[in-house]
């Protein structure tokens, strides 16, 4: 899990004024047509598709995506899952990292500097659901200890990056 610098995207371009509006307008609303994207940033449709073309080539947008409410598909229980290890050999992280992907209740899954290892947000239905993903993590792999927080609730998420300017 790396992070696309928007500074220098694959090929050493820098965005400009006008690819980082087109970022923040997909960001909000990603079905907008091109027109409409191209109004709102200033450019004609070709240009403002051939910006969007080079911007996802370049790995700068990554894909788009429909955001769905957890709580109306019944996943009502977000849990932070924070992990220490004994081991830190590159074969326990790949079985790790291998186990933690395949779980689909994990939503993001971080390695950590600090106190804690990994951390983890997961999502699930009810607190027997999160026992019976808990129980899989941790037969994954050994681990030295398994913190769960649970929230109680969500007072701010967002999905747009504040992007920089030039």
């Amino acid at each position: 899990m790396t992070d696309v610098s928007a500074q220098a995207p694959e090929g050493n371009r820098r965005l400009d004024a006008i690819d980082r509006k087109i970022l923040m307008v997909l960001q909000e609303d990603a079905s907008l047509s091109v027109a409409e994207i191209g109004d709102r940033v200033g450019l004609s449709s070709t240009p403002c598709w051939k910006r969007i073309q080079r911007l996802e080539a370049d790995g700068v947008i990554l894909r788009r995506v429909a955001l769905v409410d957890q709580n109306k598909i019944g996943l009502g229980i977000s849990v932070f899952v924070s992990v220490e290890s004994a081991d830190h050999s590159e074969a326990w992280l790949r079985k790790f990292a291998e186990a933690v992907s395949s779980m689909p209740e994990v939503m993001e899954f971080y390695r950590m500097a600090g106190d804690v290892d990994y951390m983890l947000r997961v999502v699930v239905a009810d607190m027997q659901s999160y026992d019976v993903f808990y129980k899989k993590l941790i037969s994954a792999v050994p681990l030295k200890n398994v913190t769960s927080r649970f929230a109680m609730e969500k007072i701010k998420s967002v999905t747009a990056l504040p992007v920089p300017p030039v």
